[in-house]
């Protein structure tokens, strides 16, 4: 049987090799057992501690077991720093935001979709819909749109593909990423205005796009069409729907706070809000790639279908995903409050109640 004093030195060895795991692996890593017994050895740690501060006796000691329930103290009790690098805080909050927000996003599809069904309607019924509905800043005047209409051959020679210098195609995304983004941001800031706008501006966006499509889905080979717009359309429109569900989450802390006071709500809403818009810039990057060098390009049908079905599987995939991260559960350690409760009203190291 082992002496008290040989007892006394393998519970220290053990004491430091959980520290180094726990420092390694953090919370997390370390099993229900293992963080049950660094609770129990750091109590035990801090009162032969205590004793050996009474009889003052063995400096050495002294300075290796406060050392140690100074690591111990700073594992169990400090919180995490809250200067966290960008990618980590991203990574931690990204995911809740998406998972939190997904009744609102789903609206904003809805919005877009109805827009869409409305424009697409109108258009295939009234050619003067078209005019009013399709602006100038596009590039399609009266005469290009009734041209469109009215022709076959117009319409297949607008969506043929054909090779574009590299140095235009750069040039070309730039300005799409740049107006892309601006109309995202403008369905995001008007959410402060209760949500109205934002709402306005994404049934807009889908009257717009269903208005347009309406002169090519008149063809009886659709694929075409859906070649052309999909592999840019995907990205662009969920980073649009990214932008307006931002701005939907401001109007709804302005319009119904609830319990909250209005700016209390809205300061509350505000960090979703803007993760959902930051989510948006990289699919905006995406969406301007995509128009410009696969819009623009050469590249057959089938391939561009292709594209454009890995660009929904990879959001659809991106999305399931952080809604995953966001519902995993951490490890739950509030038990240790009970567990871990130090043997005299001082902390170790400190002798005055003050932690280490």
């Amino acid at each position: 049987m082992p002496s008290p004093i040989e007892e006394s030195r393998r519970e220290t060895e053990r004491f430091e090799t959980l520290l180094d795991a726990a420092e390694r692996l953090r919370m997390g890593g370390l099993t229900f057992d293992q963080l049950a017994e660094l609770g129990r050895l750091y109590r035990a740690h801090a009162s032969r501690l205590a004793r050996l501060r009474a009889r003052d006796d063995d400096p050495a000691a002294i300075r290796h077991l406060n050392a140690l329930c100074l690591r111990a103290h700073t594992f169990l009790y400090v919180p995490p720093a809250e200067h966290a690098s960008l990618r980590r805080t991203l990574a931690r909050s990204l995911p809740d935001a998406i998972a939190r927000t997904w009744r609102v996003q789903v609206l904003a599809w809805m919005l877009l979709a109805a827009g869409l069904l409305v424009g697409g309607a109108l258009g295939a019924r009234d050619e003067r819909a078209l005019h009013a509905f399709l602006p100038l800043s596009m590039g399609y005047g009266a005469d290009r749109i009734d041209a469109l209409v009215h022709s076959a051959e117009a319409r297949a020679d607008f969506l043929a593909p054909a090779a574009t210098p590299i140095g235009w195609n750069a040039l070309f995304g730039s300005s799409l990423f740049v107006h892309n983004t601006r109309v995202g941001l403008l369905a995001f800031a008007a959410g402060a205005l209760g949500g109205v706008p934002t709402v306005l501006l994404q049934l807009y966006n889908g009257i717009l796009l269903g208005a347009f499509a309406s002169i090519f889905l008149r063809d009886p080979d659709p694929l075409p069409f859906l070649a052309w717009i999909l592999p840019h359309g995907i990205p662009e429109l969920t980073a649009i729907t990214c932008c307006a569900a931002g701005g939907l989450v401001l109007g709804g802390a302005v319009a119904s706070p609830g319990r909250m006071r209005r700016g209390v709500a809205l300061r509350a809403a505000t960090e979703p809000a803007l993760l959902l818009v930051g989510a948006s810039v990289p699919l905006f990057g995406l969406a301007a790639l995509a128009e410009s060098f696969v819009r623009e390009s050469a590249l057959p049908v089938a391939v561009r279908l292709v594209i454009a079905a890995t660009m929904a599987a990879a959001i659809v995939a991106a999305s399931l995903a952080a809604r995953r991260l966001a519902h995993r559960r951490a490890v739950d350690t509030g038990w240790l409050d009970a567990l871990i409760v130090p043997a005299h009203p001082g902390s170790p190291g400190s002798g005055s109640g003050r932690p280490p």
